[in-house]
Formats: C-alpha cells, structure tokens, sequence
C-alpha cells in the first residue's frame, strides 16, 4: 500500500551456514527485518534480558542434532511465547515430520530455495496491521516537540537534546526499565493505549541525587513518576490535538480486556496478539555523559481502523475560535 509506513522490526537469526546467513540477510534487508546473530551458548541468556523483537528464525541444523535444536525451540517458546519461531528446513519447507508437539512450537517452515513462506509469516505475524505514514511520522514529531518542551521547562534538563530512533514494531511483551506509564487513547479510528517505558537510573544522574526538587526535597524515584507523569500527559494532549477531532464520536465498543504484568519477569499483556508500534528516544546531553533511553509504544488491542485516519490540520481561525489567538 502507498500509504503504509516504512517500519521495521528486529529478528534473531538462528543460523550456522555462512551461504544461507548470507541470502537471509539479503532478505532481511529487502523487508524492513534487522537481523541480530548471537553465540549459541548466549541464546537463552540474551532472551532473558531486553531485546524487543518481532520473530525468531531458527535453522534445524543450529545445534548438532535435530533434537537438540527442537530442544531450543522448546526453551525458546517457553521463555517467550509471543514470538513466531520460524524453522529453516534443510529439503521441504514444511513441519510434516514432527510431532504434533513439535509443530505447536512452529509457525511455518521454510528452505533457503523457497522463502515465500517466510514472506508470510511477516505478513501475517510482524507487519498484519498497517500504519498510516502520517500517523507514524506525526507521533514522531510531536512526541521530539514534547520532549524538547520539557527539556525546556524543567532547567535541570536544558542541556539534553532528543535523538530519535527508525520506528518499528514488535511482537514482545517484555518491558524495559523500572518505570513505565500507561494512559488510553479512543477515537472513531483508534482503541488502545499509549506506553511510556524509561530507566530511573538515567534521569537521576542528570537530575542528581542530591539535587533538590521544587518542594526542597531530594530527587527520588517519586521525582521520575512525576516527570513522566507530566510527560505522558503532554503527549496524551498533543496526540488528541494532532489526530482526533473535537467532534469525533468515538467507537460503539465498550468491550474492555484485562491488562496483566508481572513485574518479575518485566512482563505485560494486553490481552490481544497484535505487534505494538514501537519509537525510541534518546535523551543525550552535549557531552554525551548522560542518555536517557525512552520507549513509546501504542498499542491499539480494542480496536483498529487506519483507514479512518486522518490528520487534524489547524488553522489560524481554529487557534482565534478557541481563545489561543487573539485578533487585534
């Protein structure tokens, strides 16, 4: 579709052949995938830390026996259950000789020859929904515009400038940080939530330990929820100026789905299988002594219709009509 954003989505590949690695990636690079290596010995090490992806390829010679990669598959699956695992067979791309267990741990098979299945599992699995390029790039926009609004209001953080990341999507549940906030969004287009996922430990060290806030109190973890407290509702306001009308009547579904999150494996549902529409910010100061990574995640689970989306466009007489302008 000519409408649809440009995004990408990272994928860990499981592969030993340095002539199949090689095609892979090509394939990769022709469908928005970043493709992650890792030592075999580190696989199950590196899933258990923070590394959002939309898939997992797997090769069934990986380890030296079937068996053994199948085993893989099985921790893989077990440790996260939201990621497509998809197996690169070595002669059919099907999963026709394996288990009915054994399959439950698959979403399709492919061959080095025949990548079409591949194709669709990313269909299917990492980019099923669409993304209005103005929607993906206006978030991006006001979301710096915020964040430099911010920096500027709060003095402890003029220094900071915002670097930002290519959009992308992903299939994990896995949340980053110590602290996140949640708040939700509902148009006539749009039903879901907008995520906020950031590290304590960053903004403390700009701010200071022993730096006194407004109220004369040292900065402490309460000084962070308030900071992105303030800034998830800036965002919340701009996203609602930005891409819902004044008028806009909402959705007719009042149906609700329970959030679940288990902060100790840094894990959170939202109850729906959909890819969530991932940025990422960097807070930098000029030095570069300082980051302050932030994840944005929009999460539409209740309900999805890109193509009544549309971008609010004000006009002068908007701002003269709601009192921000005034004529003289």
């Amino acid at each position: 579709m000519s409408d649809e954003a440009q995004l990408v989505s990272k994928v860990l590949v499981l592969d030993n052949s340095p002539e199949c690695f090689k095609q892979i990636k090509q394939f990769c690079d022709q469908n928005g995938l970043i493709g992650l290596k890792v030592n075999s010995v580190n696989v199950m090490a590196v899933l258990s830390t923070y590394v959002d992806l939309g898939a997992i390829l797997l090769s069934e010679n990986y380890h030296e026996s079937l068996a053994d990669t199948l085993d893989l598959a099985q921790q893989i699956h077990t440790a996260r259950p939201e990621l497509p695992i998809v197996l690169r067979r070595i002669s059919t791309p099907d999963l026709d000789d394996l288990s009915e267990k054994q399959r439950k741990l698959f979403c399709s098979a492919y061959t080095i020859d025949d990548m079409s299945p591949l194709r669709k599992v990313i269909d299917e699995y990492i980019f099923s929904l669409v993304y209005p390029n103005a929607l993906v790039r206006g978030i991006s926009e006001l979301t710096v515009n915020t964040l430099e609004t911010l920096s500027t209001l709060e003095n402890r953080f003029k220094s900071l400038k915002v670097i930002t990341e290519t959009p992308y999507i992903v299939r994990d549940r896995i949340i980053f940080g110590e602290v996140c906030s949640l708040i939700p969004l509902e148009s006539s287009w749009c039903r879901g939530y907008m995520m906020l996922q950031t590290e304590e430990g960053g903004i403390l060290d700009v701010l200071g330990y022993t730096e006194l806030t407004g109220d004369g109190d040292p900065a402490t973890f309460r000084t962070v929820n308030n900071i992105l407290g303030e800034l998830t509702n800036l965002l919340w306001g701009a996203f609602k100026t930005h891409f819902i009308a004044v008028d806009d009547p909402g959705t007719q579904y009042t149906s609700e789905v329970p959030l679940v999150i288990n902060h100790q494996h840094k894990y959170i549902s939202f109850g729906s299988e959909n890819p969530q529409l991932c940025f990422k910010y960097i807070l930098t100061d000029e030095n570069n002594s300082h980051f302050i990574p932030i994840y944005q995640w929009f999460v539409f689970n209740l309900y999805w219709s890109p193509e009544d989306f549309k971008e609010i466009y004000a006009s002068v007489d908007d701002f003269v009509d709601s009192g921000e302008l005034e004529l003289f």
